[in-house]
């Protein structure tokens, strides 16, 4: 009687790691779509800082590096939850 019928044990522990892996999957979705977003916005970044004069830096320059960086910390954040 104090015995767990297996299959029933097998079943529920599917179950279990299927609801841990579908946020899991969200999670690593967001991730590498924010990661791939990072890499555009850098190399964005390159092309506009390469046009500039070495003197001055345009406005745009600064906000897309103020964009990287807020994009970059919220990429640490997902990833140490």
């Amino acid at each position: 009687m104090g015995r767990i019928n297996q299959p029933d044990a097998d079943a529920q522990e599917q179950q279990t790691e299927q609801k841990v892996r579908v946020p899991i999957s969200d999670r690593q979705k967001k991730l590498a779509a924010d990661t791939d977003k990072l890499l555009a916005l850098a190399k964005e970044l390159k092309q506009q800082v390469d046009k500039t004069n070495k003197d001055v830096l345009s406005v745009n320059v600064v906000k897309k590096a103020e964009e990287i960086e807020k994009l970059a910390r919220s990429v640490k954040s997902q990833m140490k939850e």
